[in-house]
Formats: structure tokens, C-alpha cells, sequence
């Protein structure tokens, strides 16, 4: 059985880094420019971005084990598991495994990512974290 509170507890978590990157896109201040010589905002961006992915495998990954679905073969196999059982539509499934991708380049190839890449994420991508929220509250806390 999912335990309400520790999803509740890494949904918090995640809402408080998709805020973060939020704040971060939304300050007119932050262009690509100023990511591209700013080392502390890129770093900000690299390391809350990926906190998210990581918390999202988190929930993903609690998810599968106390529900007892079949053990994902990798990182972008957890969001194919939540896809077959219903949590996440098989439309955003692709998204969803770029983005577990992606944490890979964060964690082990940081000092080749081009500062573009990022800046196109949070520009462009920030609703697939907030699609994670709404699909796993509405299946497991909204239900409590």
C-alpha cells in the first residue's frame, strides 16, 4: 500500500523545486546571456533541476514498490511502469523517460552541458514536472 504521507512529503519537496525553477524562469533578469556567464544561476538550475527529476524517480519508485508492479529495468523505466499501471498516460510517457534522461546528463555529464539546453528546459519543459504532481496527487493523496 502507498503511504499517503511519504508521497504527501516528496510532492511537497517537488512543488518546492518546480517553485524554484518557476521563480527562476519568470525573473525577466535571467536570460540566456546571464545563464550563460552567470556560474551560480546555472549551477542553481542544474542542481534544482535536478533535485526534481530525482524526486520524481523518488515517488515514481515508491510508487512501484509498494504497489507491488514489476521492478523497472533503469531511471526511465519507472515512469514506463507508471504509464502501464495507469498513474501516467502512455502519451507523456516519452517526455517523462527524456526527463529521467536527462538527469543522467546533470548528474554525470555537467561539464559538457551547453547552458542553451538548460534555459530551453525551464523555458519550455517545466510542465512535465507539474504534469508528475497533478497525476500522482490525483491518484493517491486527492483520494485520502
Amino acid at each position: 500500500m502507498v503511504d499517503a504521507n511519504v508521497i504527501t512529503a516528496k510532492l511537497l519537496l517537488l512543488e518546492e523545486y518546480y517553485r524554484d525553477l518557476t521563480e527562476i524562469r519568470d525573473n525577466p533578469d535571467n536570460t540566456l546571456d546571464k545563464l550563460k556567464s552567470d556560474k551560480w544561476l546555472r549551477r542553481s538550475v542544474e542542481r534544482t533541476l535536478q533535485l526534481a527529476v530525482e524526486c520524481a524517480l523518488d515517488i515514481g519508485s515508491h510508487i512501484i514498490s509498494s504497489e507491488h508492479w514489476r521492478e523497472p529495468a533503469d531511471n526511465k523505466d519507472i515512469f514506463a511502469v507508471l504509464a502501464e499501471n495507469g498513474v501516467v498516460t502512455p502519451e507523456k510517457l516519452p517526455t517523462l523517460q527524456k526527463m529521467a534522461q536527462f538527469r543522467n546528463v546533470l548528474v554525470h555529464d555537467y561539464a559538457r552541458l551547453d547552458p542553451a539546453i538548460l534555459y530551453t528546459i525551464v523555458h519550455k519543459n517545466l510542465a512535465d514536472i507539474e504534469y508528475i504532481i497533478t497525476a500522482v496527487k490525483a491518484r493517491y493523496v486527492d483520494k485520502v
